[in-house]
């Protein structure tokens, strides 16, 4: 059993959560969660990677938001349990879907995939540009 909690919103919820997040299009974006087990201990993350897909449905074959380790989109904070999903401004500009679904990995140095958490997103269009 493994537990999560995001600073922005004080939330802790069992392993792959449900959370409903809004994108600011034209803003910058940062979502920060701590990963902790059930005695609140931070998940040690060194080694692992992580990825974030977005897409309109489960079943959509194209996505709109990727975010990586590897492209600099998730970054983890190794024994602080701690992982941050960022998009720039210029880049949550560039969405063109409303709203859709969204989940977050965690792959281990061996290999082992965790769906952390899961939810909805919805894109607030931008009116100043």
């Amino acid at each position: 059993m493994c537990m999560m909690r995001s600073k922005k919103e004080g939330i802790f919820a069992m392993q792959s959560a449900s959370y409903h997040i809004t994108v600011n299009q034209g803003s910058h974006f940062t979502l920060p969660i701590t990963w902790k087990d059930q005695n609140q201990v931070p998940i040690n993350l060194t080694g692992f990677t992580a990825r974030m897909q977005a897409r309109r449905t489960h079943d959509a074959t194209t996505h709109f938001i990727e975010l990586t380790t590897e492209n600099g989109g998730i970054t983890l904070g190794g024994a602080a349990g701690t992982i941050t999903l960022s998009l720039s401004a210029a880049a949550t500009a560039a969405i063109s879907a409303e709203t859709g679904v969204w989940d977050l990995e965690l792959i281990s140095s061996g290999g082992i995939v965790t769906r952390l958490i899961q939810g909805e997103i919805t894109i607030s269009k931008e009116v100043t540009r």
